[in-house]
Parts: structure tokens; sequence; C-alpha cells
């Protein structure tokens, strides 16, 4: 069995609307609104955790669920999200490009 990351696309605007994630691509401007489970995947996807461990860590520990069924709704939802770029998926971990630091300033000393 093949490790999964998943990391979100910054071709992406995403806004939590009170207990509601929206997320809206830029590519084809679908709206999605996500389910509560869905989103702590979404908010979980740093590129560097894998798919496996989020569902075991965010998802089993907080709702009633057994980690085969869990997993394999979430490599569902991964597959419907990737097809429209809203997530973007590897077999290796990978730099989010929404987590990923501003590059320092021409002028700016790195450290």
């Amino acid at each position: 069995m093949s490790t999964t990351y998943i990391a979100r696309s910054a071709a992406v605007a995403a806004r939590r609307l009170g207990d509601e994630m929206v997320i809206m691509s830029a590519l084809d401007s679908t709206l999605f609104s996500l389910s509560d489970v869905a989103a702590v995947l979404w908010e979980a996807a740093d590129g560097r955790t894998p798919l496996d461990q989020i569902v075991r860590d965010r998802v089993c520990s907080s709702y009633e669920v057994d980690a085969a069924t869990a997993l394999r709704d979430a490599e569902e939802f991964v597959r419907a999200l990737a097809t429209h770029g809203i997530l973007l998926v590897s077999g290796e971990p990978m730099e989010s490009p929404v987590t990923q630091a501003p590059a320092a300033s021409a002028g700016g000393k790195q450290q």
C-alpha cells in the first residue's frame, strides 16, 4: 500500500463561514461546501502529513468511525477534489503552495 500526501492548491478561495467551509476553484469557478469531516481533511492538508495519519489522528479521534471506512471515504473525497484542482496529491511529501513561506526580499538577509 502506497502512502498518500495531500496539499491545498493555491488556485482556490477558501473561507469558513460560521460552521461551514466553502471552497471555490479558480480553474472552473466550481463552488464546494464541505462537511465537517471534509473540512478537517482540508485544513490538515499540509503536504507533509500522510493521509492515513490525518484520518487516524483527526477523523477517527473525533468521530465514531472505524479507520478503514474513514480512510476509504477520505481517499474518495481526495480524488474528487483533486480532479477539480482543489487538492494536490502525491506519493511523497511536498510543499503546500498555501503554507510555503514567502521568499526573502532581494535586499533582505535570509536566515
